[in-house]
């Protein structure tokens, strides 16, 4: 009878991760999916053209913002998403809101919804779907024209991101009032007087030049200054007056707004501190678009909030101001 002999053998691999990691961490150490999925991976040589569009520019070029800095892959993402582990995350967010919308639907909560806060959902809630769009066309340009694949990756899902939170928004409206409210959001996005201020300054931001004043204006400051107003002080209003329905139905937008918050502040955090011109400029970038998007927002604050629109409009600000002064910017 023959017998089997078992043994382990530990096989010792040649490299521990590719050159370019290795010459970037100092040495041939293992390397984690996120470091292998994301640094130096971009071009950087041997262009055979450049953008028949501007041809100022390489088509990788960090010229193409004035924030300077000595490594753009000093930019981390502390999420170390890569496209794996971005996926499994927001697959289980998007559980958690089916499951959200699917027991509303199936114990027709909607029906049983006051009248008076039906209405101001839809009239508050369903126009941000093309706020929604533009920040996903804002975060595919930052995507597309920034420098480093440590910045353009997640630039790239919050892109995606975006499109599904104006998605759950259309279907908020759908489950609220059917197409009727979509049409009605879209014309109150087009000739609302109150929308008309957000919708000028979404469709300003949409031809910024300066990839990294793009970032910051639609992630920091646009998205710093809506969440909070939109899915903090609303939505409590709107629970104190008919319920939890909307928060249930917009938890996706709360929890992406802080999870998002964490690369958006890492960003602005090393940036503002690679050097002084760069916090100068950062801080004189964060205040004009504030002071425009804190205005553009009190019309719409008011259709939802009334006469309590103008104080947490000013509490929302100053909140803002202190998350931006943590970052380091002097604002």
């Amino acid at each position: 009878m023959s017998t089997i002999d078992l043994r382990t053998v530990s096989i010792t691999p040649l490299r521990q991760t590719f050159d370019h990691l290795a010459k970037r961490m100092g040495g041939d150490k293992p390397a984690s999916r996120y470091q292998e999925a994301t640094f130096d991976i971009q071009p950087v040589e041997n262009f055979q053209y450049r953008p028949t569009w501007a041809p100022e520019f390489e088509i990788f070029d960090a010229s193409r913002s004035a924030i300077k800095m000595q490594d753009w892959y000093a930019l981390k993402d502390p999420r170390q998403f890569y496209y794996g582990t971005y996926t499994l995350a927001r697959a289980r967010m998007q559980d958690t809101a089916e499951a959200d919308f699917e027991f509303v639907e199936s114990r027709g909560l909607f029906d049983l919804y006051p009248a008076e806060c039906r209405e101001i959902a839809l009239k508050f809630y369903l126009p941000l779907r093309h706020v929604a769009w533009a920040a996903n066309i804002n975060n595919s340009a930052v995507a597309a024209y920034c420098y480093g694949n440590s910045f353009a990756q997640p630039a790239l899902f919050a892109c995606m991101d975006q499109l599904g939170i104006a998605q759950y928004l259309t279907r908020l409206g759908i489950a609220f009032g059917d197409t009727d409210a979509l049409a009605s959001a879209k014309k109150a996005w087009l000739e609302g007087p109150e929308w008309q201020d957000l919708r000028r300054l979404t469709e300003n931001s949409m031809v910024v030049e300066d990839v990294f004043e793009l970032f910051l204006a639609q992630n920091l400051v646009f998205d710093g200054l809506l969440f909070p107003l939109a899915y903090s002080h609303v939505e409590n209003a709107l629970t104190t007056r008919g319920g939890p329905l909307v928060s249930m139905l917009t938890r996706f937008q709360s929890e992406w707004f802080a999870d998002n918050g964490k690369w958006v502040d890492a960003t602005v955090k090393t940036a503002a501190a690679e050097s002084e011109d760069n916090k100068a400029l950062l801080a004189k970038w964060t205040c004009y678009w504030r002071d425009r998007m804190a205005a553009a927002l009190k019309p719409i604050a008011a259709l939802a909030l009334g006469d309590q629109a103008e104080g947490v409009m000013t509490e929302v600000v100053d909140q803002f101001n202190v998350r931006a002064r943590k970052l380091g910017l002097p604002v």
